[in-house]
């Protein structure tokens, strides 16, 4: 039976005669070895704290999924939830996101599918947005569609798709929920955290900024209501809690306003520095002044600060999951919409870049079958998240979607074929005032490209046929661009790839196109 049509159940079967292996609990790509932790704890779920058995393997697992917001590598080694989630299962070292901007991001999770195949290009307006994703009736198959279809009880709670909000009727006698989803917790613009609105199944419900009303907090208490009702049905599940932590404004919990002090914006070999021969940050742009780097300083501090709700939320969930009896049968995946850079390449505080600070983000999965400690470096996307969720409910790929699942590479033995590279499609940036990850200096926004991602280099394309090469296995913090020094026979070959990835259709189409150049 080929890989990409592999049950769950026959991956589990042969995993479960299989030990865990050990590895270190740091993140790939993070700065986290020097510096000491915060004093935060780790919380365990512990087998003993179940009250019922918990299913056998074999069945189909719940599914619990964490998204946040604008997480970067680098903040990991501040949340000890996650790294003890890394020890318990497994992380994906080549993570990369289609498009570094939130909707399109979130829209090829959903979906499976590529930016120019779901045609959510931006945050909001003509070519990107909830509106525009509503419209091309993209909702009526999503992965919440697919699992609810299959008899799962399925929650969504937290950030949806930009331009959603909580009180949108689109037509309807009420508030607007999509189909797919049982449950609804879901806010538009509360980044803040505090005095936001949500939809609560067809109900709008108000809240303020008491400490008590803090979002993660609240999203976290109604997610552990919603595994510990459903486990008592016997139903399968799967949830997903989207935070708006880390973005913009990087508030914290009030109880964790006052941690890391003087902590600063890792100074790593691309801080403050521009990279050689680059097409759009040429050498003559002006370095970041002291106002900025305090900034970023302060923006990075925040940022540690907010992810810990995050962190104890994740704890949290998966505690509730062994008291009911449910943790034995559940798959927990971690990931981000994106990365973010800060100071980084002389950029202020942002995104929507080819760099691995913007693309290439967390994903760990840990649960039945999935041995501990092990650190993946196949290359993978969020457009697989998908048919993953499909195949551990033991549904086919759906028709449409351009990813694989990722099952295979959760088991022992690996298959012996993968992809070489996936595509990162950035268009028509975000240069709205009203856009969310709009940046005032339009000088720290690259134009728009298609940039080819494998394991070892990173090949760029802009909207202007200029390009990019970065061969990180020697330069892996992308510092020098050395497109010119490739023959025109191996740029070619290039470019003939990126076209391939950014106008396939389809699993098996894309999968051709991510193996046509190594």
């Amino acid at each position: 039976m080929s890989f990409r049509t592999l049950g769950y159940t026959a991956v589990v079967a042969a995993l479960l005669v299989t030990a865990g292996c050990s590895a270190s609990s740091t993140p790939p790509g993070s700065a986290a070895a020097a510096k000491p932790l915060p004093s935060v704890s780790v919380t365990s779920p512990s087998p003993s704290a179940s009250t019922t058995p918990a299913p056998a393997a074999a069945a189909r697992p719940n599914i619990v999924f964490v998204l946040v917001d604008d997480l970067s590598m680098n903040l990991v080694q501040y949340m000890p939830n996650v790294r003890k989630l890394q020890q318990d299962g497994a992380t994906f070292t080549n993570y990369t996101v289609t498009d570094s901007l939130c909707c399109p991001s979130r829209a090829s999770l959903f979906k499976g599918q590529f930016p120019h195949n779901t045609g959510i290009v931006k945050n909001h307006g003509s070519d990107g947005g909830f509106l525009l994703f509503h419209s091309r009736d993209q909702e009526r198959s999503t992965f919440g569609t697919d699992l609810q279809s299959a008899g799962y009880r399925t929650a969504f709670l937290g950030k949806y798709l930009n331009e959603y909000q909580p009180g949108i009727r689109m037509g309807g006698p009420g508030p607007y929920v999509p189909p797919g989803w049982d449950q609804w917790f879901v806010g538009g613009n509360a980044y803040p955290n505090f005095d936001y609105k949500l939809n609560e199944n067809g109900r709008v419900v108000s809240y303020g900024s008491k400490p008590k009303d803090y979002l993660t907090d609240v999203l976290s208490a109604k997610a552990a209501n919603f595994i510990t009702t459903t486990a008592a049905s016997g139903k399968p599940f799967m949830i997903e809690v989207s935070t708006y932590a880390p973005h913009h404004p990087y508030t914290p919990a009030p109880r964790d306003a006052d941690l890391f002090p003087g902590l600063k914006a890792p100074r790593t070999a691309a801080y403050n520095r521009a990279p050689s021969g680059s097409v759009w940050l040429t050498g003559t742009k002006p370095k970041l002044t002291k106002a900025q780097k305090q900034r970023l300083d302060e923006e990075f501090r925040l940022r540690a600060q907010s992810v810990q709700s995050v962190d104890r939320m994740i704890g949290n969930l998966r505690s509730t999951l062994a008291k009911a009896g449910v943790a034995d049968n559940t798959m927990v995946v971690f990931s981000s919409d994106n990365g973010y850079h800060m100071g980084e390449y002389t950029l202020p505080s942002g995104k929507q870049t080819a760099f691995d600070t913007d693309v290439n983000v967390p994903l760990v999965v840990a649960g039945p079958g999935v041995p501990a400690g092990r650190s993946l470096p196949q290359v993978v996307a969020n457009i697989d998240l998908r048919p993953t969720f499909a195949d551990w409910a033991g549904l086919p790929a759906p028709a449409e979607v351009d990813g694989h699942s990722l099952t295979p590479l959760l088991s022992r033995t690996e298959p012996a074929e993968w992809r070489h590279g996936t595509l990162i499609e950035h268009h028509d940036p975000a240069t709205d005032p009203k856009d969310p990850d709009f940046t005032k200096d339009s000088a720290n926004i690259p134009p728009s490209y298609d940039a080819l991602r494998t394991g070892t280099f990173t090949y760029i394309e802009y909207v202007n046929g200029a390009v990019e090469y970065f061969d990180r296995t020697t330069d892996p913090d992308m510092l020098k661009n050395v497109a010119g020094t490739l023959s025109p026979e191996r740029l070619v070959e290039l470019r003939s790839a990126v076209r391939g990835l950014a106008t396939c259709v389809g699993a098996d189409a894309c999968w051709a196109a991510s193996r046509a150049v190594s």
